[in-house]
């Protein structure tokens, strides 16, 4: 046996916790997780959302649990609840994140708003981690933690956003060698664009973010893939215990090559006459509350 097939995760009867689980990449992959013999723990803001999710799977291999991931205490709960029922967790799958209300410049943004989508993005994950890191680290387990092609692509007009997947992924990038060894690892999902309602205001839902997100990035790179796409990803790299999983795969260039694309977007996005005006106009826009 190889190392590594010996050193693969075999899902089947895994207890799965997955945060942000009552829709898009978090229910995909709920179902795709379940389809390949994992328990799946469901859990999102409200006990209803996970509810609807748990029914349209169906069995005894879901729990659904409401779940706040900025509450350090609840999510301790959460974990003690999952060890009475399922005996304990080997894999969490940090998932949960927001955006602002409306796209908009660091100027112009609500510091409430900006700080939100800190709180829930990268905070969160920390205290969902934290709370199954013991249990996991016991178990050789895996954690997996939902960053972002704006790990490494540039922000603009969605700074809270994108600096929260950058941070989520140092944090995975970290957790991973300080786990090597223990027989726990650790990994990082770097989606692209996915038809989700988080998505759907650069798709149509505003007319100047979709200009910007198309001037931005060219084809196929502004195009949004389902989120079965992304949940078949994530069974197989959960599967390879894998350090990075960038999907849909035509990202995975850009990712490799972040060194040279970053700079050379970045010095783009300097130039970019057009860019600029639009940001200005999303930035009167927001003056004037339209």
């Amino acid at each position: 046996m190889t190392t590594e097939s010996a050193n693969r995760l075999d899902l089947s009867g895994k207890v799965i916790l997955i945060t942000g689980a009552a829709g898009g990449i978090g229910a995909a992959s709920a179902r795709a997780l379940h389809a390949a013999g994992a328990r799946v723990v469901l859990t999102d803001v409200t006990q209803q959302s996970v509810d609807e999710i748990a029914n349209q799977i169906g069995g005894d291999r879901v729990m659904p649990l409401a779940l706040d991931v900025t509450d350090r205490a609840a999510a301790d709960a959460v974990v003690r609840l999952v060890a009475q029922r399922f005996g304990g967790v080997d894999v969490v799958f940090a998932n949960a994140g927001i955006a602002s209300d409306h796209p908009t410049s660091i100027a112009m943004m609500d510091e409430g708003a900006f700080e939100k989508v800190i709180e829930v993005n990268f905070i969160g994950a920390w205290r969902s981690v934290r709370a199954c890191l013991p249990q996991i680290i016991e178990r050789r387990g895996h954690v997996l933690m939902t960053a972002s092609i704006y790990s490494y692509c540039n922000g603009m007009a969605n700074a809270p956003y994108a600096a929260s997947k950058a941070a989520l992924e140092m944090f995975g990038r970290s957790l991973r060698a300080e786990l090597a060894g223990t027989g726990a690892t650790a990994g990082v999902l770097y989606p692209g664009w996915v038809s989700t309602p988080l998505s759907k205001v650069g798709f149509g839902g505003d007319e100047l973010v979709t200009q910007m997100l198309n001037r931005a990035f060219p084809r196929p790179y502004n195009k949004a893939v389902e989120p079965e796409k992304i949940a078949a990803a994530v069974v197989r790299g959960m599967q390879a215990r894998a350090a990075r999983i960038a999907a849909p795969k035509r990202w995975a260039p850009v990712h490799w090559l972040r060194g040279i694309v970053g700079p050379i977007s970045d010095a783009m996005l300097d130039r970019d006459t057009e860019m600029h005006s639009l940001m200005r106009a999303l930035e009167r826009r927001d003056r004037n509350g339209s």
